[in-house]
């Protein structure tokens, strides 16, 4: 398992989550972005740059996961390519998507963006607060700890 972070949109303060957890389970952390990044020293994170468009770097985590990997996205369309090549997607708010609610999830985007394109003014999301710091660590953690319970068995 690696866990995978679509890096450009993701709050400082899940990415510190993030960089703890790793440090803690020795779990890969590659964290995907048009820009450089910078990250703590470890041998468990490390960067991966690609270049600035349109789903380059979600193009890079789609062609890189492999089944059982983790994805931290707030890109719905994204999470859905995760989940069809048997990987996890999790929100930096705490969704965790499944086969059971992405095609809902993608219904609402595409709702959301087609209203956008008719002028609507929907605006944007609620800016990150602590319970969904928060919601993120806790499944985050809870997902890492069923990983270290099957590989105890």
């Amino acid at each position: 398992m690696q866990i995978w972070v679509d890096a450009d949109a993701c709050p400082g303060v899940i990415k510190d989550i993030l960089y703890r957890a790793a440090e803690r389970s020795g779990i890969p952390l590659i964290l995907v972005a048009n820009r450089p990044l910078r990250v703590p020293a470890s041998p468990h994170i490390r960067t991966l740059q690609v270049p600035a468009g349109f789903d380059v770097a979600d193009d890079k985590i789609a062609g890189s996961i492999e089944a059982g990997d983790l994805v931290i996205t707030a890109d719905i369309p994204l999470a859905s390519q995760v989940i069809a090549r048997g990987g996890t997607a999790l929100d930096p708010r705490g969704t965790l998507y499944t086969k059971e609610n992405i095609e809902e999830a993608l219904t609402m985007r595409n709702f959301m963006n087609d209203l956008r394109g008719t002028g609507v003014q929907t605006g944007g999301p609620a800016p990150h607060s602590q319970s969904d710091r928060q919601a993120f660590a806790n499944q985050l953690d809870r997902l890492l700890s069923a990983r270290s319970r099957q590989q105890r068995q």
